[in-house]
């Protein structure tokens, strides 16, 4: 009887509040603590590498260093247990070289592990860790994610890879500062869309099923800020039917986004057709709050020059971007990636 007054007590309104109120106290308190745990385990290994680095590889040979590393292992796992390898000390080390202290506090408090870091540690271009470390940030990536859009090579397929290093600077310290969001880092040249499992022949009606039939991997492809809105839009413009095949929302860009699935290459057409539904989105669909729609044009075939173009135009509404079915190789990627970049650089000397 004992226990069936209990539960007869706890299911009473009041008690039920009590009960709800308890677990959200024990619930923050964890994530205080975790996050507490984190950021001094982080800075931890930080200060470590930073005392090797100062005080003990000063001395420039190589194989005197390696020693010293080799034997304050041994030493640091016969007191504190496994964990403190040579290829620990290493990644210690090298954290103090690429990450000030106030980087550090930063990442881990953003929920960034010392995982995260090591994985960041790989990218020789600080811009490029700075820029993962933020995206980390936004959307939340595990370990895991954070590697795979590294290996896809994400930051280099964003518009922002492709600007001035001042420009990535500044875009990146008005993210980090104020949470303001350029459609630079949202919008990529080339998009992976290997999830759909599309045949070798098919139609524009088939992208656009398989890719409603899969829609959290796409949405995961384009940023995970994007939410869906429609399919097939219906707009009519002096008595005549138009269609938007995709309709999104950004939510932190807060701007409508219209996708245009195309097969072969961009033309010139295509920039008049998108613009219509822009206008028309801007005039009857935007709420007061947003900003300016944005649109999208994907193609399956990619002429360089035309994508790039459009990707440099600091005030364009239209992005233009080449989508595959099928992981391309890396060795295509980059020589694809390197080609942009060239066009890029050729752009910005142009109008100095």
């Amino acid at each position: 009887m004992g226990t069936d007054n209990n539960l007869q007590i706890l299911q009473q309104p009041e008690s039920a509040v009590l009960f709800n109120d308890v677990c959200l106290i024990i619930d923050q308190a964890r994530r205080h603590v975790a996050t507490y745990v984190n950021v001094e385990a982080c800075l931890m290994n930080w200060h470590v590498g930073k005392r090797i680095k100062e005080d003990v590889l000063y001395n420039q040979r190589a194989e005197y260093g390696k020693q010293i590393l080799k034997n304050l292992s041994v030493k640091l796992t016969e007191r504190y247990g496994t964990g403190w390898g040579t290829e620990k000390l290493k990644h210690c080390v090298r954290s103090a070289y690429l990450f000030s202290e106030d980087d550090i506090m930063y990442a881990a408090r953003t929920q960034l592990t010392w995982t995260h870091l090591r994985s960041l540690m790989s990218l020789k271009d600080s811009l490029e860790r700075q820029f993962y470390m933020e995206m980390c940030r936004i959307e939340h990536w595990d370990t895991r994610t954070l590697d795979e859009k590294i290996d896809s090579q994400l930051y280099q397929r964003t518009a922002i890879s492709q600007r001035p290093e001042e420009v990535i600077r500044r875009e990146l310290k008005e993210l980090r500062e104020e949470d303001t969001l350029n459609p630079d880092i949202v919008f990529r040249s080339t998009y992976f869309l290997d999830m759909l499992g599309l045949p070798d022949v098919f139609s524009e009606k088939d992208l656009e099923n398989s890719i409603l039939n899969q829609l959290l991997e796409f949405i995961k492809e384009l940023g995970s800020d994007f939410t869906f809105v429609d399919r097939q839009k219906r707009i009519t413009v002096d008595s005549e039917d138009y269609f938007i095949d995709l309709l999104f929302f950004h939510r932190g860009l807060r701007r409508l986004v219209a996708i245009d699935l195309k097969l072969g290459k961009f033309k010139p057409a295509y920039e008049g057709q998108m613009r219509l539904y822009l206008r028309y989105l801007n005039k009857n669909d935007r709420k007061p709050w947003e900003e300016e729609p944005i649109g999208l044009i994907l193609c399956s075939e990619g002429n360089t020059e035309h994508i790039q173009y459009f990707m440099l135009d600091d005030d364009s509404d239209i992005r233009v971007a080449q989508y595959y079915t099928e992981l391309p190789s890396k060795e295509l990627l980059a020589d694809r990636l390197q080609r942009a970049i060239a066009i890029a650089r050729e752009h910005q000397i142009e109008n100095k």
